[in-house]
């Protein structure tokens, strides 16, 4: 498919669809987050339960994203990315309707299967179809443009939880799904790789999907079980030896779902491992930041989605003029100056303690979130430009997925190992709180797997089971304050990670 201008009336169809999916996935988590108190009270969620919620939809996001960036350049990106967004609406549509905890798990990862054909598939049609001159504009519009669209997420979800309708933030998929499946049927002609069509890769398939399951699943027991329980060590151990046979197995493969070659790249394998730390951090921050606002500090969920206004105004202002400025001047300072921002933002917040509600917010979550969006927004375009700059255009889709699987692994990760982490702050901030003959100390404490959601256990007389709501509370926000420095340093990680890697020039593999 020739290229075409991004002002061309064919250029405005593309991006008009890849911004509509894109922004279907991106409401999808960001309204998720704030709902998740509403869902764990209405469907009696443990603090596991939620974060099997979410790890659900990222697990099979990462383990199947790099075969749907490479199907798309072998069969065709635009039929690809067309069934991956019929895929994720459907599954969307059953996760508003499922009846319990099992259900909804089952169709998270619905949502999963259509998402690793439907995300990479956007910046792969995007990249291969705008002129090379224009690519870093095209990103920054789509990435502008995407946090438009995603702006009403946090506060819709927020809305709908606060009434009791949290279950409709997922059929707010279904209209935009469909807008733009009509758009990419009339408008958008179809682009696949010259190169002949090669066998999926099957058993990197397997083995990643394995690896990446054992390791969530360890994690996820960890609280539960402790690190030395033989479950937790087997299933850490088994996931950690499939990841080491997965590159054992794309080494040899004639045709890996995950090309090697690609990462002798210094930028491709610069930018990917800043997306590692870099989204391991902002999936953690925006979490427990939300999780802390609702629970520990009385904001209502619309009042927690609303603070995230400016956070979303900065991307959107910002974005699309910094993939002009690395299309200028080159990538390597704005991916050194964003993450180091986020992660001042990052750590700014994580001082906040205890505050009188949203009535505060202005002068204790404000700064921090500014900061932690400055950073976000000088970082996005430039990285994904990188990212698909680095390879040649017949590797387009492979490497969009490549580097969406580790943005996904990255909040794999972060959900399930500062889940567990979460956890053991939690409680052992509960513990220094509470006195050693307090009434009930170890049903209180073992409360804490349901972090902010804890309850004094039935029967505690009233003095004790106020008590013991505060050292929960005061608990918690200690706990998140520790979560919150570790993000800061995943950050920071990956600000060095652009100091090491990222050169001005990409040399296409």
């Amino acid at each position: 498919m020739p290229t075409v201008p991004l002002g061309s009336p064919a250029g405005r169809w593309v991006m008009a669809a890849t911004i509509m999916a894109s922004a279907m996935a991106f409401i999808d988590s960001t309204a998720l987050n704030v709902v998740l108190p509403s869902l764990q009270k209405n469907l009696n969620a443990s603090g596991p339960d939620l974060f099997w919620i979410l790890n659900a939809y990222l697990l099979m996001l990462a383990a199947l994203i790099l075969v749907g960036g490479s199907l798309g350049d072998r069969l065709g990106r635009k039929k690809i990315f067309m069934t991956g967004i019929l895929v994720f609406i459907l599954g969307s549509a059953a996760c508003g309707l499922a009846p319990d905890v099992a259900y909804l798990i089952a169709f998270r990862m619905t949502q999963g299967v259509g998402g690793a054909l439907m995300i990479p598939g956007s910046l792969s049609l995007l990249s291969s179809s705008i002129e090379e001159s224009q690519k870093g504009k095209a990103i920054g519009t789509w990435s502008a443009f995407t946090t438009v669209v995603t702006i009403g997420g946090p506060i819709l979800g927020g809305a709908l939880a606060d009434a009791g309708l949290w279950r409709y933030i997922f059929f707010i998929n279904l209209p935009i799904g469909l807008g733009a499946l009509i758009i990419l049927r009339n408008k958008v002609a179809e682009s696949r790789s010259d190169t002949p069509a090669a066998p999926i890769d099957f058993p990197g398939v397997i083995t990643i999907a394995l690896g990446l399951a054992c390791l969530t699943f360890g994690f996820l027991r960890m609280p539960a079980l402790g690190f030395y329980n033989w479950q937790v060590l087997l299933t850490l151990i088994a996931g950690l030896a499939l990841l080491i046979a997965f590159v054992v197995i794309e080494k040899k493969s004639s045709a890996p779902m995950m090309p090697l070659h690609l990462f002798t790249n210094s930028n491709f394998s610069g930018a990917n491992l800043l997306t590692l730390f870099l989204y391991a951090g902002l999936a953690a921050g925006m979490l427990f930041l939300s999780l802390n606002m609702i629970q520990a500090q009385g904001y209502t969920q619309l009042q927690s989605g609303l603070t995230f206004l400016p956070f979303t105004i900065l991307m959107i202002t910002i974005a699309r003029p910094a993939g002009t400025l690395a299309d200028k001047f080159g990538p390597r300072l704005l991916l050194i100056l964003g993450p180091a921002t986020a992660g001042i933002g990052l750590l700014a917040l994580s001082f906040v303690g205890q505050t009188k509600g949203a009535s505060e917010y202005m002068t204790t979550f404000l700064p921090g979130i500014l900061l932690f969006g400055l950073g976000m927004a000088f970082t996005v375009a430039p990285l994904t430009t990188t990212v698909m700059r680095s390879v040649k255009d017949e590797f387009s889709g492979t490497a969009s997925g490549i580097n969406n699987a580790v943005s996904r692994i990255a909040n794999v990760f972060a959900n399930a190992v500062f889940g567990a982490l979460a956890v053991v702050f939690f409680s052992t901030a509960l513990q220094k709180q509470l006195p050693p003959g307090f009434p009930d100390r170890p049903a209180i404490i073992k409360q804490t797997a349901d972090l902010g959601n804890a309850k004094p256990p039935p029967g505690l007389e009233p003095s004790a089971a106020a008590t013991a709501r505060q050292a929960y509370r005061e608990a918690f926000i200690n706990a998140y304050s520790r979560i919150m420095r570790c993000a800061s340093a995943l950050a920071f990680l990956g600000a060095g990670m652009a100091v090491i890697f990222i050169r001005r020039d990409p040399i296409r593999e």
